[in-house]
């Protein structure tokens, strides 16, 4: 299934995980879907969640709208409706003249053309102010950030409310090619080369380890952190060129190092050659 072929609520799910900051194979994976699906559906909406749509409380919901339906099919009248659902007459009237009549009314897809009528697309700050837009477009060829540009009209253009624009309002003219404010150009001019807006919580997470069973160095004992028990190793891992791979060893105590070369960068290499040089360097420390 495609990303245009998407329930709504794995949308929904898709859109929670982004924005708790987890990566697209993450995701992916967690839903049983591959990265590009997530990618191409995410990019859409250039990484910006759409808003929620509410319903206008006095507007007729779908279990009304079926028992208009059953009114129709048995017989019943307007007013006879009206009085069950204890609506006004005039509502159920119009109801039915907007939906095909008493012979087309069917209650799904009212439904659905009552949600689509419903739509109040709000005018975009940067089409209806072409003065701002040119501005914007100027300072982004210039190589300026978002958040600088915001800055600058928000100091230059102190009196005139019209002429500020948040950093966000620019991000989404950008990614959302859909709404044709700024050019796709302009993205080059970005200093993050990114193809869409990130959630801030990927700037903070920390990602899941791919090591089985790993232990975090915020993790150590007390005796290893404060380094005043010897016998404490450290390790880390150099890839070089042409596939070479070097480990690294410190005492924690000591602070004296050593240098492993290792034939590649797989788990059992590393332990196993790291292992047996600290333990022919603890042999040579009790050696007579």
């Amino acid at each position: 299934m495609g990303a245009r072929g998407m329930p709504e609520e794995l949308r929904a799910q898709i859109w929670r995980r982004w924005k708790h900051g987890e990566s697209l194979s993450e995701i992916g994976r967690a839903l049983g879907k591959r990265p590009s699906t997530i990618f191409l559906f995410l990019r859409r909406q250039g990484g910006f969640a759409p808003r929620p749509r509410v319903r206008d409380i006095r507007s007729l919901h779908v279990h009304e709208r079926e028992e208009i339906s059953r009114g129709i099919a048995s017989g019943a009248t307007v007013r006879e409706i009206a009085r069950a659902l204890q609506r006004a007459p005039s509502s159920i009237s119009r109801e039915l003249r907007r939906n095909g009549g008493r012979e087309g009314y069917r209650a799904c897809r009212a439904e659905q053309l009552a949600w689509h009528r419903a739509r109040r697309p709000k005018p975009y700050r940067l089409a209806c102010n072409v003065r701002l837009r040119e501005l914007v477009q100027q300072k982004l060829q210039e190589r300026w950030s978002p958040e600088q540009i915001s800055g600058w009209l928000a100091s230059s253009f102190a009196d005139d409310e019209s002429m500020r624009v948040s950093p966000e309002t620019i991000y989404r003219s950008l990614f959302i090619q859909a709404r044709g404010l700024l050019k796709k150009e302009l993205v080059k001019q970005l200093r993050r080369k990114r193809p869409m807006r990130m959630p801030r919580a990927a700037s903070t997470r920390v990602p899941p380890s791919q090591i089985q069973d790993a232990v975090r160095i915020s993790e150590r004992p007390a005796e290893v952190e404060d380094r005043a028990v010897p016998g404490h190793w450290e390790g880390d891992l150099l890839a070089g060129s042409k596939n070479s791979h070097i480990a690294t060893l410190v005492e924690q105590h000591s602070r004296y190092l050593m240098l492993v070369k290792v034939p590649g960068k797989d788990t059992h290499s590393v332990v196993a050659l790291s292992l047996a040089k600290c333990a022919n360097y603890l042999e040579s420390c009790v050696a007579p």
